[in-house]
Parts: C-alpha cells; sequence; structure tokens
C-alpha cells in the first residue's frame, strides 16, 4: 500500500484526535515499518488495519466508522492534491465512472507497484449508478467514504446503499441512488 494512505491516516488522526494519539499509536503498534511512512513508500496493508484497530480501541469507534471517516477524509486531500483528476468530470457519476478506465489508469503510471481495488460500473436506471467494489483488503467502508465525500464535493443529494456481494467483504456493490 502506499505511503500517502498512511501518511495522510496520521494526519486524520492528529487533526481529530490529537498528536498524543499519533504518538500512541506509533508507540504502542507493533509496525513492521517502525511507524516511519514516506507518501511515496510502499508498505503492508496489514500496518493500516493494525493502526485503525488500535485506534477504534482507544477512541471507542468501530473500525468500519473508522475506515469510512478515513475515506472521507482522504477524498478532501486527493481534491486540494490531485484536482485534475476530479475536476475534468462534468458529473459525480462521470467522476465515479472515470476511476477505474482513468485515474487508477494513471496511478499506475506513476506508481506501477500500486495495488488497487477495481470497479466495475454500470446504470441500471436513470439516476442511478452501481459500483462493485473488489480489492483482497476489504476496505469498502473506506471506498465508501470515498464515494460520499465525492458526491458531496459534485453537489449530488444521493443515498448509497452498501451490500457485501461475498460475506468476507472482498466484493461490495454500492448502488447510488440521486434524489
Amino acid at each position: 500500500m502506499k505511503g500517502i494512505v498512511f501518511t495522510e491516516l496520521l494526519e486524520m488522526v492528529e487533526q481529530e484526535f490529537g498528536y498524543a494519539t499519533v504518538d500512541d499509536l506509533l508507540e504502542n503498534s507493533d509496525l513492521p515499518s517502525g511507524g516511519i511512512y514516506t507518501a511515496v513508500g510502499t508498505y503492508d496493508h496489514a500496518e493500516l488495519e493494525t493502526l485503525v484497530q488500535h485506534l477504534s480501541k482507544k477512541s471507542g469507534i468501530e473500525v468500519p466508522d473508522l475506515h469510512h471517516k478515513f475515506g472521507y477524509y482522504l477524498f478532501g486531500t486527493f481534491q486540494k492534491n490531485y484536482s485534475n483528476f476530479i475536476e475534468v468530470a462534468p458529473s459525480a457519476f462521470d467522476f465515479l465512472e472515470s476511476i477505474e478506465r482513468y485515474i487508477h489508469v494513471e496511478v499506475r503510471k506513476l506508481y506501477p507497484d500500486a495495488e488497487l481495488p477495481t470497479f466495475t460500473t454500470s446504470r441500471p436506471q436513470e439516476g442511478q449508478l452501481e459500483m462493485i467494489y473488489e480489492s483482497e483488503r476489504r476496505m469498502g467502508h473506506f471506498a465508501h467514504g470515498l464515494i460520499q465525500h465525492s458526491l458531496e464535493y459534485f453537489g449530488l443529494n444521493a443515498i448509497i446503499e452498501m451490500n457485501k456481494l461475498e460475506g468476507s467483504g472482498r466484493k461490495v456493490q454500492f448502488l447510488i441512488t440521486k434524489q
């Protein structure tokens, strides 16, 4: 997993819970990297899970809710740092459909070793977008947060239904319906 995910998680924790919590997470989590991350480095996804689980215990917030919160937060970072990927889309649905065929293609050019989820999209009916998320990392709640913030960015009022298609969470359906 790319280091930007780790550095941004720690930024979010500092903003939301304070530097003492960041320090506690890094000091008291058994992290092979020692908790030293660079944005362009690559780290084991298990370290992210260790940090989120430790934060859950410390904060009392459930792990899925923390993943959602972090996905929501990270879209704000992407909006600031990679606006060129977002601003080319004329609408929220167009943006979400571009993730697999445009954004992930460009990310792989910059970071060939990036391990990205896949998104398959369709429009089952007018005003509706279906996204199928697939990843061995099982971060559907994180994806939900990213999707929610992107809808808000584009000013789209919509309901997001999240359904696990496999019990493990490796494959998740998001059904987004305009209101």
